[in-house]
């Protein structure tokens, strides 16, 4: 369940138009949207396997950080930090503000600037939660997950009474293409699939806590990834067997769309349950993002400032005013649809160098005991896929794909002159240290007790 909850988020509400525009026809969508999911139970079995080889928290950056070392690992942390959450952050904000705002534009798309200053004050009102308490932080979790199946369950039910009526897919017109589609275009539409499968991998964070991990971590992958995938799939058929194509593209909230089109005066269920569901997911993401913040400063690949915690409510305030800005900021230069091509290519960059990472550790420790040992062959299809994908991602959408690529390379330079140099000038030393003093006044925070028993017994390594 830790897995299927994780995995099933708002993507599902986002990704349909994108998946669909990119494919050019329903049949080839609802082929990306099962590949989408093989690729996925690939992607953990992989994950799952590193996850008992090298048990620390973390993820990918652990991971990479113990196998290739330093550079690669705070690479992916940069990277992570300054793209992959903030960007999914924004994305599903602004999916909260046009789910929330639809009703009042029936006739057009939500303002620019409506949907900027909801999302706003959706992500600071939650960063305001995550500061103030981490029990009301997981109890909105809880509540809001609801929301998301109490959604995805009314969209299957209806679309399979549709279904059931005789409005069914045509086989014969689900292969008509809209326009002309090309390799590069259908490695978007997985970019666009991928997006709302991205949670796969948090199941290997919980590896250590999970009894019998060599028979229970793959029997949950087994189960999980395809009843994530169905649902999915009948979640597109259902929209599909009440839309048109160009119906769904010209929607601006499918699930909206869907509701005014098939529950008549129950229709204001779809826009409170989807933003039910995106607004839990958005407090799910700062609490994870801020977590990776605050674990990378332990290691010192970021700021020591970014290790501490109130005082009074052991929560990592600085980390998450870290998470609050850069999503603010990428809330206010992006386009929902690029974002989502932008934080899948260095979202699935990043796992392949992890997976690569897998291969190269069996070569270099080949006697290491590995409680799960998958088959060679499932990191090196995977790797296959991935080479595939972004490849023919940057050559269709060389600037957005690329952009994110320089922004982790930005992260060469900041290594080697913050985390690698050891030797720095006192006067910058101390100007750190005065930053870090009036953060810890400003924020009320200080570095997390050591229990003094550990400190006299260490762990033995």
């Amino acid at each position: 369940s830790f897995s299927l909850c994780n995995i099933i988020g708002s993507g599902i509400f986002i990704s349909p138009k994108g998946v669909l525009e990119h494919s050019g026809s329903v049949g080839l969508a609802l082929i990306v949207w099962v590949l989408g999911g093989g690729v996925s139970a690939l992607g953990s079995l992989c994950y799952a396997e590193l996850g008992v080889t090298i048990p620390k928290s973390g993820g990918d950056y652990s991971y990479v950080t113990e196998i290739f070392g330093g550079l690669t690992g705070f690479l992916l942390l940069w990277s992570a930090v300054l793209i992959m959450y903030p960007t999914t952050l924004a994305v599903i904000a602004l999916t909260f503000s046009n789910y929330v705002l639809q009703p009042a534009f029936p006739y057009c798309a939500p303002s620019y600037v409506a949907t900027r200053i909801l999302s706003t004050a959706c992500i600071l009102l939650l960063t305001w939660v995550n500061c103030s308490s981490v029990r009301w932080a997981t109890r909105i979790q809880d509540v809001f997950t609801v929301g998301k199946l109490l959604a995805l369950g009314l969209i299957i039910v209806v679309g399979l009474v549709q279904l059931c009526k005789g409005e069914a897919l045509h086989p014969q017109a689900a292969f008509e293409f809209l326009r002309p589609v090309s390799v590069g275009q259908v490695a978007l539409a997985f970019l666009q699939a991928s997006f709302a499968f991205s949670g796969w991998n948090f199941l290997n964070y919980v590896t250590e806590e999970v009894v019998e991990p060599r028979r229970n971590v793959p029997l949950a992958i087994y189960i999980s990834i395809p009843l994530v995938t169905l649902v999915y799939t009948l979640t597109n058929i259902a929209y599909f067997s009440s839309m048109t194509p160009e119906e769904l593209l010209a929607s601006n909230a499918v699930a909206v769309t869907f509701g005014e089109k098939l529950l008549g005066m129950f229709s204001s269920i779809m826009p409170i349950s989807v933003a039910l569901s995106t607004f839990g997911g958005i407090n799910g993401y700062l609490f994870t993002s801020s977590r990776l913040c605050f674990s990378g400063a332990r290691e010192g690949h970021l700021p020591s400032l970014l290790a501490m915690i109130h005082l009074k409510h052991c929560t990592p305030i600085p980390a998450l005013m870290l998470c609050c800005t850069a999503t603010i900021v990428i809330l206010c230069i992006g386009e929902t649809h690029n974002l989502i091509n932008y934080v899948s290519f260095i979202n699935y960059l990043s796992y392949g160098v992890t997976i690569g990472g897998l291969l190269y550790y069996r070569w270099k420790k080949p006697s290491l005991y590995r409680p799960i040992k998958v088959n060679l062959m499932v990191p090196i299809s995977y790797l296959l896929f991935w080479a595939f994908l972004l490849g023919f991602s940057l050559y269709s959408e060389p600037v957005v794909c690329g952009v994110g690529l320089v922004i982790m390379l930005t992260g060469v330079p900041v290594y080697f002159l913050g985390v690698s140099w050891k030797d720095k000038p006192k006067c910058i030393y101390d100007f750190i240290a005065s930053i870090t003093y009036m953060g810890q006044k400003l924020c009320f925070v200080v570095f997390p007790q050591i229990d003094p028993l550990e400190q006299a017994n260490p762990p033995q390594s």
